[in-house]
């Protein structure tokens, strides 16, 4: 059959997706781009936020609508949403034929050809859902019962698990672990992705020694907190392992970590980073605020004084450190001092790169017991504002980096130019981050995952431009 996928959501999501879309290539059936001519509509979700759900049911919907338009054709919904919401999305939209949660992707393929499958196991049932609106055709939260499931999801692919992947031909995603057993009080993800689980050394050596062959020139590891690598199996300085194993596969070139914790990230760790030659020096650490108050409601280890000292141990250590984190503004509780921490904060670390949420009130959180008290409109005021201290403090850093001579990885030409391309340096993740445009280049040089010598030739915000010397 012919099996058109849409996947949303984060990268660990992407790997999901992938290793489905790889069994049902395994099995025989086609991946179509096209919708319209799919026999097998699949939407892989994300309910992380509440934003993310509304994208998620919105898609399905429209999947749904597709569906009609073509007798005998399938709808399938898979990963978070329809592990926190099964049995609310079976009811309320009935034209999705399966429902499989973030532990079922081994289940795809039968879900593919219709064969009868075991009753899942109990999911996640959250005290929200959301429904159709008859009068709209939108979706609207609905009241339900505070029920959760007592199991959880304990899927973990290996080296030998088939993957068809959507990223470009270079770069590929490649999950270390799965799962979380933090308890942050916003957080949603270890009720819809189960405890912490690693995988072996070797089975990830093997993938990435697949990868290679392929033509991948950089990994980017990936988990819900890849500094935790190991730890579930007692395995003190798994990490570091690793990294020392991974740069020794030939044809890999860059090796980038994303998603590591402020407790979990060691000496070791620090260490690799600072002389492994293929470990982008990239410490992607999301920290969530500064504010000591708001961090332990959070219930987030550490404080501002201890994320400090560790950002500043790590300058120490790796000198041309690219520094990147995440904060959410507008959690119960927060003042504008709060916010006046963090944006001091900002300022005194001098991050690379910040990207700024607004909090989300999520059923079956901690947080959720507690008065959601800042309005939506302040949110989205404290996030611009706190963005609009970054984007200052980067335009000044950016427009001091012209005349730079540095390495960029070609990615291909700009989606919203397709005369223009771009790339990224070793401080730049893909999709995250800002960007490289290429001027003056030999087009015999653009090739995705050549590595180039550039010169730094202009800047604009967040962005640079870049011309190839040679």
């Amino acid at each position: 059959m012919k099996i058109g996928f849409v996947s949303l959501g984060c990268p660990k999501n992407l790997v999901d997706s992938e290793v489905m879309l790889g069994l049902a290539e395994q099995a025989g059936h086609e991946i179509t781009a096209e919708a319209e001519g799919a026999d097998v509509l699949v939407v892989n979700t994300c309910a992380f936020i509440d934003r993310a759900k509304q994208e998620s049911i919105d898609t399905i919907l429209e999947m749904a609508e597709l569906k009609k338009q073509a007798a005998g054709r399938k709808l399938i919904v898979t990963g978070c949403l329809a592990e926190r919401y099964r049995e609310e999305l079976r009811t309320e939209i009935p034209e999705i034929d399966a429902v499989l949660g973030t532990g079922e992707v081994n289940s795809f393929v039968a879900a593919v050809s219709g064969a009868p499958k075991p009753s899942p196991a109990p999911s996640v049932q959250p005290l929200r859902f959301y429904a159709r609106d008859p009068k709209h055709g939108v979706p609207i939260a609905s009241e339900g019962p505070p029920v959760f499931g007592v199991d959880l999801p304990t899927y973990l692919y290996d080296a030998a698990t088939p993957r068809r992947r959507a990223t470009p031909p270079h770069y590929a995603y490649v999950k270390i672990a799965e799962g979380c057993d933090y308890k942050c009080a916003f957080c949603i993800i270890p009720k819809m992705r189960g405890h912490y689980r690693s995988r072996p050394i070797p089975s990830i050596v093997d993938e990435a020694q697949r990868l290679a062959a392929q033509g991948v020139k950089e990994l980017l590891l990936i988990s819900q907190d890849t500094t935790f690598y190991g730890n579930d199996l007692g395995e003190r300085g798994a990490l570091a392992r690793l990294l020392r194993a991974l740069n020794d596969v030939d044809g890999i070139e860059r090796i980038r970590m994303l998603y590591l914790y402020p407790t979990t990230i060691t000496d070791e760790v620090i260490e690799a980073v600072a002389t492994l030659d293929k470990v982008c020096k990239y410490i992607d650490l999301p920290l969530q605020h500064a504010s000591d108050p708001v961090l332990k409601r959070m219930k987030r280890p550490g404080t501002r004084a201890s994320y400090q000292r560790l950002l500043a141990s790590i300058r120490a250590r790796i000198p041309d450190v690219v520094l990147r984190t995440t904060f959410i503004v507008g959690f119960p509780g927060e003042t504008e001092a709060d916010v006046d921490a963090l944006e001091q904060f900002i300022i005194d670390v001098g991050f690379d790169h910040v990207g700024v949420f607004t909090y989300s009130h999520e059923e079956g959180t901690s947080a959720f017991g507690l008065e959601d008290d800042v309005p939506d409109e302040m949110k989205e005021a404290r996030q611009a504002r706190v963005m609009a201290t970054q984007r200052d403090l980067v335009t000044r850093r950016q427009q001091d980096r012209v005349g730079e001579r540095t390495r960029v990885m070609v990615d291909g030409p700009a989606p919203e130019h397709e005369w223009v391309w771009r790339g990224r340096l070793d401080g730049q993740a893909p999709d995250i981050d800002p960007v490289v445009y290429l001027t003056d280049a030999d087009p015999d040089l653009l090739v995705p995952g050549r590595v180039l010598e550039v010169e730094l030739v202009g800047a604009d915000a967040y962005d640079l431009v870049a011309r190839p010397l040679g």
